[in-house]
């Protein structure tokens, strides 16, 4: 096993190994992507892997730079209208899990992809929900793969494009108005069970919803974990080591980043 792995590369497939071959998966650009094609190639060979585009069961050869890419319909199943995607497959409950990211999250792992300060006059005009705010709300269970930093990581959003927790639940950091605020809102689905980074794992606290370090990985500390964090972050009593990336997991990574970068400059 090597010991020769970026921070980025333990993200990634500390990510992937969320999945399961049972999964559904509705994959979002980036680095959910990346995740759940090493999941895919390694010891999720029977995920179902599903785009926005309506491509069902996409086996790309390399990551796609958009949802529109032709890889994922030429490698899909069977490609579905939009339209039908999101009211029959997404909104009908068929999807288990969601596989997001974002420009910025808060404690209780609500997403902003809208706008930075002002809706009226933003710093910065990001490029929007998309369909996330849906697959936020919809899949049965969200996970979350994002760097951590200070900017990334933030006490409050200037905006919320998609639904993470809310206000929390019960407790320390909770609405107060009882129960969680997803269900509160009529949510049936869990909502993000894990957000994964470049230094951590954080999942919601079970009362109050509030995102927690359950695991960090190899070589981190605590302090730079809160040092890269907007907020006061909270540690779960029990925490693990997050197991190093395995030789086959990061040359599985390697290999589809390396065909990805030669598709792309050939374009």
């Amino acid at each position: 096993m090597t010991h020769d792995f970026t921070a980025n590369e333990m993200m990634t497939i500390a990510a992937a190994r969320a999945l399961t071959n049972e999964d559904v998966c509705f994959v979002g650009i980036g680095a959910p992507s990346a995740a759940c094609n090493v999941a895919r190639l390694t010891h999720a060979p029977d995920i179902t892997l599903i785009y926005e585009s309506g491509t069902v069961g996409t086996k790309p050869d390399v990551l796609p730079l958009s949802i529109g890419d032709g890889e994922l319909c030429d490698t899909a199943l069977f490609t579905v209208s939009v339209p039908e995607m999101f009211r029959y497959w997404l909104q009908g409950g068929r999807i288990t899990t969601g596989f997001l990211g974002g420009a910025q999250i808060d404690k209780f792992a609500n997403l902003n992809t809208t706008v930075v300060g002002p809706y009226s006059h933003p710093k910065v005009r990001l490029p929007g929900g998309g369909g996330a705010p849906e697959i936020a709300s919809n899949c049965g269970r969200i996970f979350i793969t994002m760097a951590l930093s200070k900017r990334g990581f933030v006490e409050k959003l200037s905006f919320i494009t998609s639904m993470g927790h809310g206000e929390g639940g019960d407790g320390e950091g909770g609405h107060g108005e009882g129960g969680d605020h997803r269900a509160r809102l009529g949510m049936k689905t869990s909502g993000p069970t894990r957000v994964v980074t470049d230094l951590c794992i954080l999942e919601p606290d079970p009362q109050t919803r509030e995102l927690t370090v359950t695991s960090i990985h190899k070589g981190v500390t605590r302090e730079q974990i809160q040092e890269n964090c907007g907020w006061p972050v909270k540690f779960a009593a029990q925490i693990v080591e997050t197991p190093i990336p395995t030789d086959t997991e990061l040359s599985v990574l390697r290999d589809i980043n390396a065909r990805t970068r030669k598709a792309h400059e050939a374009a």
